[in-house]
């Protein structure tokens, strides 16, 4: 006689034949194996701590692991979002993300296969569908398919459960009741972001700010290949000007990036030194896209001691929030102590090195053009082609006239050349240096940015410069001299 099994899947239990029946009766053992059991027999079934706590301990690892996966989809889903938000055109007469304008007077226009909108070329991506037939996408549609491709929504015909960054809440809704999904939300917000280690040295002598950025550590991935091209922006603020802005060099596919690269800014007074503060910013470079924010830091300038180097190893912050659309599109990201002292320094001109000399070798006075700083920007691309006129006066001959090389497209040029004026010594005590900056335009009047006069009318610096030039006979003496809006009588440009 067969055996024949009873139960469900989760508890089955098995009839015994007549025989095994037989010799049960006998042994008082009862009918079934699995209904009579001792309390040694049941205790000697039960885990051990040691089981338990590894069997608990496998259970936390794949549930860490799903928040992982969770959160790395739930930045994809924010990026997704990001981009939706900053649309700014209507997608018909205007480009749906920048808004430039299209048709005949505007920007070539493509039509995005997925939502029917238009776009310039520069906000379209060309590929091609699924029969080999090129097609454009706008970088939204582009970025959702990459979404839907990297997050397995293809396969699921949905977007999986995830976790947006700063956020412990979920795509449907429910708050999560682990403890450690809000940890990690906290964790995304500090040092999630990275750390970065650089020095600062302020050269007062030479009215320099040394910035050396050695190595980041830990940054956040912003790539699709959970990697980033990250490069490091420095800011003095306040100033709005490009001239205040410097960059290392691009490091691609790292998130541990090591630049060992120093930038200086020239022109830094211990008057700077007291009221800026140096934005140190972390960004990833986009070849399709705008370059993405990573982290910042602010060192108050007024930190540091004169010819002593600091050393930094600071945990990357999130940017400020902005208020609002501003023109600048981090205008509103500055503290409100920066915001006041905005206009300051928007009017400032720039800065000019100048040497002056007399050579009793040459009978003259040897003027060095050596560089300049934080010029003021002319052009409509943010920038300048700036070049430098001097003139001694009176210039009775107008012979006194000379210009450097144009620079082009730079707020900070190096110009290191040295034009000699043959005067005696005695003479230059009657004489005026004018030392003038200019925009050079093609087709219009070239735009003055600003300038400079030096001699025994002047005041300050300029006047103790000219004065030292005039005890010192063949000494070459540098000083840094801010540039005024004021424009010197006589001088035109050419």
């Amino acid at each position: 006689m067969a055996d024949t099994i009873f139960g469900s899947g989760t508890g089955p239990w098995v009839c015994p034949n007549d025989r095994q029946l037989a010799l049960r009766a006998k042994l008082q053992t009862g009918w079934s194996v699995h209904t009579f059991q001792t309390e040694k027999q049941r205790k000697m079934q039960a885990l051990s701590p040691q089981e338990l706590e590894v069997i608990l301990e496998v259970i936390r690892k794949a549930e860490k692991l799903d928040v992982v996966e969770q959160q790395r989809i739930g930045r994809l889903v924010e990026r997704l979002e990001n981009m939706r938000k900053n649309a700014m055109g209507n997608g018909l007469s205007q480009c749906l993300l920048c808004s430039e304008l299209l048709g005949l007077l505007g920007s070539t226009s493509v039509f995005c296969q997925d939502c029917k909108k238009k776009v310039c070329t520069k906000c379209g991506i060309e590929t091609f569908g699924a029969q080999k037939r090129p097609l454009w996408l706008c970088k939204i549609c582009s970025e959702q398919r990459e979404v839907w491709k990297r997050s397995g929504a293809w396969f699921y015909k949905g977007l999986p459960k995830y976790i947006t960054p700063l956020k412990s809440s979920s795509r449907a809704g429910e708050v999560p009741s682990q403890p450690w999904q809000s940890e990690a939300a906290v964790l995304e917000a500090g040092t999630a972001l990275g750390t970065l280690d650089f020095s600062l040295l302020y050269d007062q002598e030479n009215n320099a700010l040394h910035c050396t950025i050695n190595k980041a550590k830990g940054l956040k991935p912003m790539d699709h290949n959970g990697l980033a091209d990250p490069y490091v922006k420095l800011h003095l603020l306040p100033g709005a000007s490009k001239a205040n802005k410097l960059r290392t060099k691009t490091l691609r596919n790292t998130l541990n990036p090591t630049w060992n690269e120093t930038l200086t800014y020239y022109g830094i007074t211990d008057e700077d030194m007291i009221r800026k503060t140096l934005r140190i910013s972390v960004c990833d470079e986009d070849k399709f896209r705008h370059n993405e924010f990573i982290g910042e830091t602010r060192i108050p300038l007024k930190k540091l001691k004169p010819n002593q180097t600091k050393n930094f190893s600071i945990c990357l912050e999130k940017q400020l929030p902005v208020s609002g659309r501003a023109s600048s599109p981090r205008l509103g990201a500055f503290p409100p102590q920066i915001d006041k002292t905005e206009d300051k320094s928007l009017e400032e001109r720039g800065r000019i090195l100048i040497s002056l000399k007399y050579s009793s070798q040459k009978q003259g006075l040897l003027v060095g053009i050596i560089r300049c700083a934080h010029l003021a920007a002319m052009d409509a691309n943010g920038y300048s082609d700036p070049y430098v006129k001097t003139y001694l006066k009176p210039d009775e001959d107008k012979k006194s006239k000379h210009k450097t090389a144009v620079k082009k497209k730079t707020l900070n040029p190096e110009f290191n050349e040295e034009f000699c004026y043959e005067i005696k010594h005695g003479d230059l005590a009657k004489k005026t240096l004018e030392v003038t900056v200019w925009d050079y335009d093609i087709g219009k009047s070239n735009d003055f940015i600003g300038g400079v006069v030096l001699g025994i009318n002047a005041k300050g610096e300029r006047l103790k410069h000219w004065f030292d030039c005039l005890k010192n006979k063949d000494k070459k003496i540098e000083r840094w001299h801010t540039l005024t809006n004021e424009l010197p009588g006589a001088v035109l440009s050419d």
